[in-house]
């Protein structure tokens, strides 16, 4: 038999800032994956392999709340929001270019992913979309989905792969695909974990 199964070649699927969700029902037409989504929820939903050995995580950031422009003058009264609406340096580029803020260029990113702008996540994907179904998930406060900011060409040490962050999803990923991590790597944990900074690197 030269079946080949998943698991024998595949541990663990993690995803970093994905979309796992098409948009709400009402705006399907304006989705972004232009009906893949639709299509892989219906065939292959959530942890699909799960029950044949393979592991799933999904990290998703929750730095930015969705606001269109029009509101940037009423600040929310949730104090969670007051803190989620980026860098004093990007919302100065954002608003030389007339795009507004952090908020508003988020609240278009996830209007266009979701069909909902007003929404918390990483700047560009809604946190809730970046969570897939059935898998192991982790959740990341003011983690942005980019190298850059959204958008620009500023550098930001707060997104998923920066040095600064991957400490804080790569050991719990690891561990749910069954690979021990302790205070002193061995050789196949220092090699997965340059491996997977060089691939974030590129």
């Amino acid at each position: 038999d030269n079946t080949a199964r998943a698991a024998d070649r595949v541990r663990a699927l993690i995803t970093m800032g994905a979309v796992h969700k098409q948009p709400e029902k009402e705006f399907e037409a304006t989705c972004v994956t232009r009906g893949a989504l639709k299509y892989l929820n219906s065939e292959y939903p959530g942890a699909f392999l799960a029950n044949e050995g393979i592991s799933y995580v999904s990290v998703g950031g929750d730095a930015i709340v969705g606001k269109e422009k029009q509101q940037q003058k009423a600040v929310a009264d949730d104090d969670n929001d007051v803190e989620k609406i980026g860098s004093e340096q990007v919302n100065t580029v954002y608003k030389d270019r007339g795009e507004g803020s952090a908020s508003s260029v988020a609240y278009t990113s996830y209007a266009a992913v979701s069909g909902i702008g007003e929404l918390t996540g990483d700047g560009v994907v809604p946190l809730e979309w970046t969570l897939l179904e059935g898998s192991k998930t982790i959740v990341l406060d003011g983690v942005l989905h980019s190298i850059n900011e959204a958008g620009t060409t500023l550098p930001t040490d707060k997104w998923y792969g920066a040095d600064a962050q991957v400490d804080r999803w790569l050991p719990e990923a690891l561990k749910e695909a069954g690979i021990s991590v302790d205070g002193n790597k061995n050789d196949q944990q220092s090699n997965i974990f340059d491996s997977i900074q060089k691939i974030l690197s590129f």
